[in-house]
């Protein structure tokens, strides 16, 4: 098959023409059966105008699925690919807001709830007026109403993964919360979950604990500052950046009890995108949970 435009986890993807229709066909192995399955399970109960839409899916040789065809590449395209101009501020707000949209209907709103298990920058996906949709639910997992986590094998993507997911496979929504906080770290710095010292793997040092360690200086707005995209210039207000930071270490606590709800980092995200001084960092916190901890519940 001609015009590849994407390699997943999965299998490849690629641009067609169906019927005078832009569509991303994905084409997977036999084997990944069980992914496949999730996805389409996925798709065909949730429809949300920030997650990809499923058009239809075959089984002919290989297992293949059809989705609407989001022309602008992916977010880690655009944060740290040469040829790409450097994403606004403003839009980098908006793409945050759109994805949190998404994650909140999938956790919140859906009957039964599900878990994406591998939210990162390469499955948000940006069309051509730079709004975002989350992608690829081939991971996804379906968990009764409530928070309560499953033990589970591990899958998802290093640098994103959350203490107790990583440590005893505990899925809970909260892992996606920790893992898109993982993701507003990559719009302010634009650098990888990852991140190679020297290019040495060796020497390589979580995005989160970078953030940590800028958080933690004697004056956190000033550690926080190196850390800012390079390529954003002086084009954008500090202000907005710090609290978007704020709102990602919250999400990235290592308690999971203490991280936000999705509908929480959409409220917060709403009062960013609008620059309202109305901004409670200690709202981003579940009071409930840490009142529970207090009491030792």
């Amino acid at each position: 098959m001609a015009n590849k435009i994407g390699e997943g986890g999965f299998g490849a993807v690629y641009y067609a023409n169906l019927r005078g229709e832009e569509a991303a066909i994905k084409k997977m192995d036999m084997e990944a059966s069980k992914e496949f399955l999730a996805e389409l399970k996925v798709l065909t109960h949730v429809h949300h105008l920030n997650l990809v839409r499923l058009i239809g899916y075959c089984v002919e040789g290989s297992l293949f699925l059809v989705y609407e065809y989001i022309e602008n590449g992916n977010l880690t395209q655009h944060l740290r690919g040469s040829s790409r101009e450097p994403l606004p501020w403003s839009a980098r707000v908006q793409i945050a807001l759109d994805s949190a949209r998404g994650l909140e209907y999938i956790h919140e709103h859906t009957v039964p709830v599900y878990i994406h298990r591998d939210i990162k920058s390469a499955n948000i996906l940006i069309d051509k007026k730079f709004r975002a949709k989350v992608a690829d639910f081939g991971l996804t997992k379906l968990t009764e109403v409530g928070n309560a986590s499953l033990p589970t094998r591990l899958v998802g993507t290093f640098g994103y993964m959350s203490p107790e997911y990583a440590q005893y496979g505990d899925v809970s929504p909260k892992i996606d919360v920790f893992a898109f906080g993982v993701v507003l770290y990559e719009l302010i710095s634009a650098k990888e979950a990852i991140v190679k010292a020297y290019g040495s793997v060796a020497e390589s040092k979580g995005l989160v604990a970078l953030f940590e360690e800028a958080f933690d200086e004697p004056d956190p707005k000033e550690g926080l500052s190196k850390l800012i995209d390079p390529r954003l210039g002086d084009s954008y207000p500090f202000d907005n950046v710090f609290k978007m930071a704020q709102l990602a270490k919250a999400c990235t606590q290592e308690n999971p009890r203490l991280r936000p709800s999705m509908r929480s980092i959409v409220v917060a995200l709403m009062t960013l995108s609008s620059n309202t001084e109305d901004w409670d960092v200690g709202s981003f916190y579940d009071k409930q949970a840490v009142v529970n901890l207090m009491s030792g519940r």
